[in-house]
């Protein structure tokens, strides 16, 4: 997170090098009213851009909304595109590119697939433990004695691997074991055998 928040506090940086750079003529000698015309010219332009985008990325929302689906990928390029207004809004050259890169949907669609696989799987799986993209613990109870990596075995039996109730399998339900004694439960059936 650390690194997002510097890397988002480098590119204003640049920018404001780029256009001293470019108004005291190191790079190019250009006149500083060409800059500050380009500047304001690629803002409105990227403006216009981000509202068209806008529009059709709403639309598309409400047709998957229409038909019961879930518009994931849509509700992620609308993010994509307030954040490329908000670069947009930030006066500048680096910030004008990295909002065009946000706005036009051939390079928004990598952008998008690297933000749902970097950002918004992890963060789904570190609030639902794992449920809502299969990721979930498989070896027993995760408190549990003897229950880790090697708890479930080949055949996922149970924490000894197995099918005993104990980390060797024994079967014996004691208190060295995780307290699971199979002689002690009980099988219910709750379906009337047919005497006929």
């Amino acid at each position: 997170m650390l690194r997002a928040i510097a890397l988002l506090l480098l590119i204003p940086l640049f920018d404001a090098v780029l256009l001293v750079a470019l108004a005291t003529g190191v790079i190019y000698p250009v006149p500083p009213l060409v800059i500050v015309a380009i500047v304001v010219l690629t803002a409105l332009v990227g403006m216009l851009l981000v509202r068209a985008e806008g529009r059709a990325t709403l639309q598309k929302i409400q047709q998957k909304l229409a038909t019961g689906e879930v518009p994931t990928n849509e509700l992620i390029d609308g993010g994509l595109l307030v954040a490329a207004g908000a670069f947009f809004l930030t006066p500048g050259l680096v910030t004008d590119f990295v909002g065009l890169l946000l706005a036009l949907p051939p390079t928004r669609y990598p952008i998008r697939a690297a933000v749902r696989r970097w950002v918004v799987r992890p963060y789904i799986n570190a609030k639902t433990g794992g449920f809502a993209s299969g990721q979930i613990y498989i070896g027993g109870f995760p408190d549990e004695e003897g229950a880790g990596p090697s708890g479930a075995g080949p055949s996922g039996a149970g924490p000894g691997g197995s099918g005993g109730a104990g980390p060797s399998g024994s079967g014996s339900g004691d208190a060295s074991g995780s307290g699971f004694d199979p002689n002690e439960a009980t099988d219910v059936d709750f379906e009337e055998p047919d005497n006929n």
